[in-house]
Protein backbone atom coordinates (compact mmCIF):
# COMPACT_ATOMS: atom_id res chain seq x y z
CA UNK A 1 0.00 0.00 0.00
CA UNK A 2 1.37 3.37 -0.55
CA UNK A 3 1.08 6.08 1.86
CA UNK A 4 2.09 9.62 2.27
CA UNK A 5 4.04 10.18 5.25
CA UNK A 6 7.18 11.90 6.39
CA UNK A 7 10.94 11.27 6.34
CA UNK A 8 13.06 12.66 8.51
CA UNK A 9 16.40 14.58 6.91
CA UNK A 10 17.21 17.35 9.91
CA UNK A 11 20.65 16.71 11.89
CA UNK A 12 20.54 15.77 15.39
CA UNK A 13 18.35 17.87 17.86
CA UNK A 14 17.44 19.80 14.49
CA UNK A 15 14.48 17.79 13.07
CA UNK A 16 13.42 18.68 9.41
CA UNK A 17 10.96 16.55 7.78
CA UNK A 18 10.17 15.37 3.59
CA UNK A 19 6.24 14.56 3.08
CA UNK A 20 7.04 11.75 0.88
CA UNK A 21 5.00 9.11 -1.27
CA UNK A 22 6.19 5.55 -0.37
CA UNK A 23 5.51 2.06 -0.18
CA UNK A 24 4.48 0.87 3.80
CA UNK A 25 6.89 -1.64 4.02
CA UNK A 26 10.01 0.35 2.88
CA UNK A 27 11.64 2.17 6.03
CA UNK A 28 11.30 5.40 7.39
CA UNK A 29 14.40 7.44 5.87
CA UNK A 30 14.47 4.59 3.26
CA UNK A 31 13.66 4.62 -0.76
CA UNK A 32 10.28 6.63 -1.80
CA UNK A 33 8.57 7.55 -5.08
CA UNK A 34 7.75 11.21 -4.65
CA UNK A 35 8.61 14.21 -2.44
CA UNK A 36 5.46 16.48 -2.05
CA UNK A 37 6.62 19.06 0.67
CA UNK A 38 8.56 19.65 3.66
CA UNK A 39 7.84 20.20 7.15
CA UNK A 40 10.11 22.43 9.90
CA UNK A 41 8.71 21.80 13.27
CA UNK A 42 11.47 24.08 14.62
CA UNK A 43 9.68 26.86 12.92
CA UNK A 44 6.72 28.92 14.56
CA UNK A 45 4.12 30.24 11.99
CA UNK A 46 3.97 28.00 8.20
CA UNK A 47 6.25 25.31 8.98
CA UNK A 48 4.79 23.45 6.57
CA UNK A 49 4.67 23.33 2.36
CA UNK A 50 2.82 21.00 0.38
CA UNK A 51 2.14 20.58 -3.34
CA UNK A 52 -1.76 20.33 -3.08
CA UNK A 53 -2.14 19.16 -6.93
CA UNK A 54 0.17 16.17 -6.30
CA UNK A 55 -2.04 15.58 -3.24
CA UNK A 56 -5.07 15.30 -4.85
CA UNK A 57 -3.36 13.19 -7.41
CA UNK A 58 -2.01 10.61 -4.87
CA UNK A 59 -5.15 10.20 -3.19
CA UNK A 60 -7.10 9.84 -6.04
CA UNK A 61 -5.22 6.80 -6.86
CA UNK A 62 -5.51 5.20 -3.36
CA UNK A 63 -2.77 6.15 -1.44
CA UNK A 64 -3.25 7.04 2.00
CA UNK A 65 -2.22 9.77 4.40
CA UNK A 66 -0.62 9.30 7.89
CA UNK A 67 -2.51 11.18 10.60
CA UNK A 68 -0.14 13.97 10.58
CA UNK A 69 0.48 14.45 7.00
CA UNK A 70 -3.31 13.99 6.96
CA UNK A 71 -3.55 17.52 9.37
CA UNK A 72 -1.79 19.23 7.53
CA UNK A 73 -3.35 19.05 4.35
CA UNK A 74 -6.56 19.62 6.14
CA UNK A 75 -5.01 22.89 7.32
CA UNK A 76 -3.26 23.67 3.43
CA UNK A 77 -6.64 23.40 2.31
CA UNK A 78 -7.97 25.63 4.92
CA UNK A 79 -5.40 28.11 4.19
CA UNK A 80 -5.72 27.83 0.59
CA UNK A 81 -9.58 28.59 0.67
CA UNK A 82 -9.14 31.60 2.60
CA UNK A 83 -5.94 32.65 0.23
CA UNK A 84 -8.07 33.49 -3.31
CA UNK A 85 -10.64 35.76 -1.01
CA UNK A 86 -7.94 37.90 0.81
CA UNK A 87 -6.35 38.20 -2.96
CA UNK A 88 -9.36 39.09 -4.54
CA UNK A 89 -9.45 42.32 -2.54
CA UNK A 90 -6.67 43.26 -2.59
CA UNK A 91 -5.27 45.45 -5.64
CA UNK A 92 -1.18 45.79 -6.13
CA UNK A 93 -0.73 49.28 -6.46
CA UNK A 94 0.64 49.66 -9.96
CA UNK A 95 4.88 50.05 -10.49
CA UNK A 96 6.42 52.65 -12.94
CA UNK A 97 9.60 51.71 -14.56
CA UNK A 98 12.55 54.38 -12.88
CA UNK A 99 14.98 55.26 -15.48
CA UNK A 100 18.66 53.73 -15.16
CA UNK A 101 20.71 56.77 -13.15
CA UNK A 102 23.74 58.17 -15.33
CA UNK A 103 26.90 56.29 -14.59
CA UNK A 104 29.72 59.24 -14.37
CA UNK A 105 32.88 57.94 -15.07
CA UNK A 106 35.72 58.52 -12.79
CA UNK A 107 38.66 60.94 -13.68
CA UNK A 108 42.04 59.09 -14.61
CA UNK A 109 44.37 59.11 -12.03
CA UNK A 110 48.01 60.07 -13.53
CA UNK A 111 50.96 58.16 -12.33
CA UNK A 112 54.53 59.60 -12.11
CA UNK A 113 57.11 56.31 -11.24
CA UNK A 114 59.86 58.43 -11.85
CA UNK A 115 59.25 62.01 -11.18
CA UNK A 116 62.57 64.49 -11.58
CA UNK A 117 62.47 67.26 -9.90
Amino acid sequence: MVKLRLRRIGNRNRPVYRVVVADQRLPRDGRFIEEIGTYNPLQKDNNYRLDLDRVDYWLSVGAQASDTVASFIKKARKAADESPAEAVTETPAPVEEAAPAPVEEAAPVAESKNSEE
